[in-house]
Order: C-alpha cells, then structure tokens, then sequence
C-alpha cells in the first residue's frame, strides 16, 4: 500500500454506500479520514467503519475538503449538484449514479476493461456504469480482444436489490400476503414481483426501458465501439440479490468454444464454471457476496461459427457497484 488517502463516502446510508464501507475496509484500502455523508434528517447518526463509529454529516462544501477520494451513491440529482463541488476541493470523484456516465467529458470505467480511461479525467469524475453492463463487458472483454466484438443480444435477469433496501422489504410483504392469502401490497415496485417476472423501469416511446437504453449506450462507450450492435432486454426476477445474464454475442472472426473458455479462465476478474449438467451452472444464490463475474454454460452457436453463449452472473452491490468503485480508486491511487 501506498500513502493514506482521506474518502468521503455519499449516501453512506444507502444499501451502495454501505457495500461501499465494507469493500474499503475488506480490501484494506489506506483510508487516512473517512468522512460520512447523508441526508440532512440523517445528519448526526453514525455509521460504522473498521469497528469505529462515525457521525453523519449533511452535504456542505466544507465535507470535502482536505479529502482526496469522494465515492458517491447518493443518486443522479445529489451526483450532478455535489460532485463538482467535490472535484473543485481536490477530491477524485467516483460516482455510482447515472448523471455523468454519459457525458463525453467524464470517462466510465470497468477496470477490467478500459483502465487506461482512469487517469486524469477532465472534470475530476470517473463514473461507475450501470450494474448490468459492467458485469456483461467482464465477461467478454478477453473475447473481444481476441476476436473482435460485433453484436450483443442480452437478457437479464435482474435481482431486487438493485433497486434498493426499499423494493427487498416490499418484496418480503409480497410474498407473505400471497402465503396468507392477501393481497401484496405494490408501492415501490410497479407490481407484484413475488411468484412474477416484472419489467421494471420507465419505457420511452421506442418501448425500449431506461435500463435497456443504458446498456446499450454504456457498452459502446465503454469498449470504445460507436457501432456495436446491443440488443437488450431487460426484467427484475424474484432473486434479492446477484444479477444473472443471458449473453449471445458475435464477432469478426470465427471462435470457438475451446478457444472462448481458455480465455475466460484467465481473464480478470472472472471465475469460469465449465461444468456441464443440470444446476452446474452459475447461480445468484452462490454468486451472491462474491467479487468476481461467473460465467458459465459457454455454448457455441451452431448455426453461426463467428458466435457464442454465454450465461453470467454477478453480485450487483459488489461488482456491479461498490466494488467496481473502489477498484477504480486503486488503480487511481495506486494502492494495489
């Protein structure tokens, strides 16, 4: 480890926020300070962090002073009005929220994938993507370097903690009212999820949801392909936590299954389950808690030699954003 470096955590109360916390303290980052920022009503609570408490302080442009690292996930609106504030205080600041990922003045980082996009971005602002995106862009990063990504179609299975503490709690009342009998209460989630499949973000007038349009834009940033094809849908599952993808995609040459799983088993921050079987594949339930992306069920596409299937699973408080946030920092900082 290199020197100490004083974090400021946004929304620290938040389920991010807290996944935030753990994955500084469990990664062992340098923290020097660590200061906690909520709402103004959460003002004077306290969070923990390495056994210690520390108190919650409201927004100010004062909290972020003599800080160098602000890791934000507080929302898109808290995002767009502190983060420069934040950067014009010397902080790098690594927001969670969706207010810059595509601004072209603000890199969006995976650090598995474009971490040459890290240093001395413009604004002081490196974004963090979409949950779902980054977990898919892990995965086949080693296969576009070697064969040359075309066309994504991607269906996601997306568990209920990646819309918050809020949506988890509503769920469990769901499935209870079903048991008893009653009928499920629906304020947070736009239906009953319990026993259902819900598409579950605003839609425009493409019919395309907000969630589907992020990854596709996302993704071709982020690999630095303008014209790569992204065909997504999206939908929220009864699972509480860890995202799980089916992942078709095609490239400019011909490549083979042998040659797709010898490049994920060496691929960063991947773990490959190559097994073949009934339930061998990679499951929310084991994947959830863990850092690396799963991929599993690698299938060729057997009317189409150029390509493959796969099948991925990620933790999205971890991977799909905390971790991936810190892990910007380290390279940042140079701390791993």
């Amino acid at each position: 480890m290199s020197r100490s470096v004083n974090v400021v955590v946004v929304g620290a109360t938040g389920a991010v926020g807290q996944e935030m916390l753990r994955v500084l303290e469990q990664r062992a980052f340098p923290v020097g300070r660590l200061r906690a920022v909520a709402s103004a009503r959460s003002a004077g609570g306290t969070v923990t962090f390495r056994g210690e408490s520390v108190t919650l302080e409201a927004p100010s442009p004062e909290v972020f002073e003599g800080s160098q690292l602000a890791l934000f996930s507080a929302g898109a609106s808290v995002s767009r009005e502190w983060g420069p504030i934040a950067a014009s205080k010397g902080c790098l600041v690594v927001d969670n929220s969706s207010a810059w990922r595509m601004d072209p003045d603000v890199p969006l980082v995976v650090p598995e994938v474009n971490p040459h996009r890290i240093a001395n971005p413009p604004k002081g602002i490196i974004a963090n993507p979409n949950c779902s995106t980054i977990q898919m862009l892990v995965a086949l990063k080693p296969l576009h370097d070697a064969a040359g990504l075309l066309h994504i179609v991607v269906s996601t299975y997306q568990a209920i903690s990646g819309k918050g503490a809020r949506a988890v709690d509503e769920f469990t009342q769901q499935q209870a009212a079903q048991h008893e009998g009653r009928e499920a209460p629906v304020s947070v989630l736009p239906g009953v999820l319990a026993g259902n499949l819900l598409c579950d973000w605003k839609h425009d007038a493409s019919g395309y949801s907000e969630e589907e349009l992020k990854m596709i834009e996302e993704s071709r940033k982020i690999m630095e392909l303008p014209a790569l094809h992204v065909s997504p849908t999206c939908v929220r599952v009864p699972v509480r936590n860890a995202h799980s993808e089916s992942v078709w995609a095609r490239f400019a040459r011909p490549i083979t299954r042998d040659e797709a799983l010898s490049l994920l088993r060496s691929a960063e921050g991947v773990v490959l389950d190559d097994a073949v079987g009934p339930a061998k594949h990679p499951q929310p339930r084991a994947v959830s808690g863990q850092d690396p992306v799963h991929v599993g069920r690698v299938r060729h596409d057997p009317s189409d030699p150029q390509a493959l299937s796969l099948w991925v699973v990620g933790d999205n408080l971890r991977k799909g954003a905390a971790l991936n946030a810190v892990q910007i920092a380290e390279r940042a900082f140079a701390t791993r």
